[in-house]
């Protein structure tokens, strides 16, 4: 799951980021309105957690253009008022859920994922390919019944290839969905987290290569 938190408190920005990458997410940050704006128009998002108080174009204008320009990406609205008019006002002005500060870690999390299973196409909780399953609300997954260790990466490739059911997946759709916007595209950052979840896989081989193509299980 890839989200773009747009805060302008540095402290908390990175806070949230850093927890949030934690639960195996990729996570950029933008300090202002100007850079939210600019990074949702190059980046494939599937939550956008907005502060609504946004210094250069207001948190407001922001969630009104990501409705417009890209509806499928979901807008969690954070906001220091906690009136009901402010909530209805945040609703209409396109944001999918409202949190009022100060928040609950936890509660951002479960809201960030309920609203990743409404974008796009619902999405199993637990996905199942062959012998292998993978709960992502657990960032757990198992071959055969047997626990696989894998990292935070490892769970996001494995993520992303299950739910092509088959179909190829490229190099860069995986770095798109996987990893934040300050890996370097050019390295062989995708080839080596797919060669150590290859190992952890064990055999029989379940991620193959389609050469000039990507992966696909």
């Amino acid at each position: 799951m890839r989200v773009l938190v747009a805060e302008d408190e540095g402290r908390v920005a990175d806070a949230v980021a850093r927890g949030l990458r934690r639960e195996g997410m990729a996570v950029d940050v933008a300090g202002d309105g100007d850079r939210a704006l600019f990074n949702a128009r190059v980046h494939t998002y599937d939550v956008v957690v907005l502060d609504r108080d946004l210094p250069g174009t207001h948190g407001d204008e922001v969630c009104r253009v990501l409705n417009h320009e890209r509806p499928h990406t979901k807008v969690l609205m954070l906001t220091a008022a906690r009136s009901l008019d402010d909530v209805v006002e945040g609703l209409a002005l396109g944001a999918d859920d409202y949190l009022p500060k100060p928040f609950r870690f936890a509660e951002l999390v479960a809201r960030i994922h309920a609203l990743a299973r409404r974008n796009g196409e619902a999405r199993a909780p637990i996905l199942r390919w062959g012998d292998v399953e993978l709960d992502s609300a657990r960032r757990e997954a198992t071959r055969a019944g047997r626990p696989l260790d894998l990292s935070h990466k490892e769970l996001g490739v494995l993520e992303v290839l299950m739910e092509a059911e088959g179909a190829v997946v490229s190099t860069e759709r995986l770095i798109e969905r996987v990893w934040d916007e300050n890996v370097d595209p050019f390295t062989n950052t995708v080839r080596m987290v797919v060669m150590t979840l290859r190992r952890k896989l064990g055999e029989p081989q379940f991620v193959h290569t389609v050469k000039g193509a990507g992966y696909r299980v």
